[in-house]
């Protein structure tokens, strides 16, 4: 249903979606909006942003997540899950409550080009954004990649789009949400605490198509076990979907390679674009997000020689599977965006050919670990575990490595780490940063911990550079 023309704003949780959504509330203040409230939550306290709001006549309620008053909207920040007691607190309160996402969505007058998956959506996202820029198009990137989408509904209007990266946090909440393009990259395990269940996780993925028709298109990787476990409520009549995988699935709409180029076949007419050699990102998991962004762009209108030209122009991401140089004839890698097992095995096939010693550890998510160990031992040389969760990763790759040809090694933190991977290392090799968990032990998220790994590097760099 469509927002009320006039509304009181509720919001759950004081971080920055939540003070982005105060934020435009009080632009829309009283057009809009005739009141916000910002239920900060039981352990939040004052900051000098939050006073500041306050001084500009939001109202803000610490110390607790028993919400009372009544409310026309709520905006629920991705971090409160839905089956929390805060967040049913405040749905008994409020008239309508949904995520950013969905409020953005309501307010917005632009198309929306929407991206989720377990892993990739980022690098899918920055590069559908990128091509659709490169074909003149009027876009922009927002959504998890860090833009809100709500800080943009008033600049970009109907002609436009929005490339919005969108979290199972943020999609569990959505109802009438509706995309003109929808891209699934793939489903594996991954934030149970806050979805409960595997099962809530991936519905929270596919609730993405649920408004979707024949007039729209969806893209999903037909070779993702994880999401074709689900693919009776994806495959539907009323549904138009492309097919996206390495190999051609012969459907009128498919993203595919063949002899080496990217093709897009919609509507039964193909698109050659750009060779995988000519990419400049490596590994069959690039290749897969490469082909997804070309399906999306070229269903929005993209210009087929822009998106050949866009493909080629496009570089790695800071965080992810971002090249780091050389140091004594060593190449350095870092994946740090990799915070779960299946990144770091996506991450792998972009060396298939090089000798890998591979940094895992940090924060111990708990994932289970024998099919990844088995999966990570014929593909590396060595493995250096560190942070918080090195002695269960250090174990889980003994025990899969019976032929005991995977040197294995463990250092307390990642500086440490990379001290100790150099002295396993030759010319030639590849260290790779591609933890497989998150950073909060040792750094606030992998960002920070990506950028320490690059600036020690740097410092290796320049002891180096005074020794000679």
């Amino acid at each position: 249903m469509p927002l009320p023309q006039t509304f009181s704003l509720l919001v759950l949780g004081c971080g920055s979606t939540g003070l982005d959504v105060v934020s435009w509330g009080l632009r829309h203040t009283p057009d809009r909006v005739s009141s916000i409230t910002v239920y900060a939550g039981a352990s939040a306290s004052p900051t000098d942003a939050t006073r500041a709001l306050e001084e500009a006549g939001v109202r803000f309620v610490y110390g607790t997540e028993r919400v009372e008053g009544s409310f026309d909207v709520c905006v629920a920040s991705p971090g409160i899950s839905e089956f929390s007691d805060f967040f049913a607190s405040a749905r008994d309160h409020a008239a309508d409550i949904m995520g950013e996402p969905e409020f953005a969505w309501r307010l917005s007058t632009c198309s929306w080009c929407a991206i989720t998956g377990t892993n990739g959506k980022t690098t899918t996202t920055s590069l559908t954004d990128h091509l659709l820029r490169r074909a003149g198009m009027d876009s922009v990137a927002v959504g998890n990649i860090g833009r809100p989408t709500i800080d943009e509904v008033d600049r970009f209007g109907p002609g436009s789009w929005f490339v919005a990266e969108l979290s199972s946090y943020q999609l569990a909440t959505t109802r009438e949400l509706h995309p003109r393009v929808a891209i699934l990259m793939n489903i594996t395990p991954d934030h149970l605490a806050w979805h409960r269940t595997h099962e809530n996780y991936a519905l929270a993925k596919i609730g993405l198509f649920a408004n979707m028709d024949r007039d729209d298109l969806i893209i999903v990787d037909v070779e993702d076990e994880g999401i074709m476990a689900y693919a009776d409520r994806i495959f539907t009549s009323d549904r138009r979907v492309c097919s996206l995988g390495l190999d051609d699935a012969g459907t009128d709409d498919a993203a595919f390679v063949r002899d080496g180029s990217l093709t897009v076949r919609l509507a039964g007419a193909e698109h050659v674009l750009a060779r995988v050699d000519d990419l400049a990102i490596s590994g069959d998991h690039n290749v897969l997000n490469a082909l997804a962004a070309s399906a999306a762009a070229l269903f929005c209108g993209a210009d087929p020689q822009a998106v050949t030209a866009g493909l080629t122009s496009f570089h790695a991401l800071e965080h992810r599977m971002e090249p780091c140089g050389e140091i004594d004839g060593v190449r350095y890698y870092n994946d740090s965006k990799a915070t779960n097992t299946d990144a770091v095995e996506k991450a792998l096939t972009a060396f298939a050919d090089d000798d890998v010693i591979l940094l895992l550890g940090g924060h111990d998510k708990g994932t289970p670990l024998e099919g990844f160990a088995a999966y990570v031992c014929p593909r590396v040389r060595a493995v250096v575990c560190y942070g918080e969760a090195r002695g269960r990763f250090r174990r889980a790759i003994e025990d899969a490595d019976r032929s005991g040809e995977v040197d294995i090694a463990e250092a307390d933190d990642l500086r440490d780490a990379v001290d100790v991977a150099r002295t396993l290392a030759s010319r030639g090799d590849v260290i790779l940063l591609s933890p497989a968990c998150s950073s909060f032990d040792e750094f606030s998220g992998f960002e920070e911990r990506g950028r320490a790994y690059k600036a020690y590097l740097d410092e290796l760099r320049r002891g180096a550079a005074t020794q000679a």
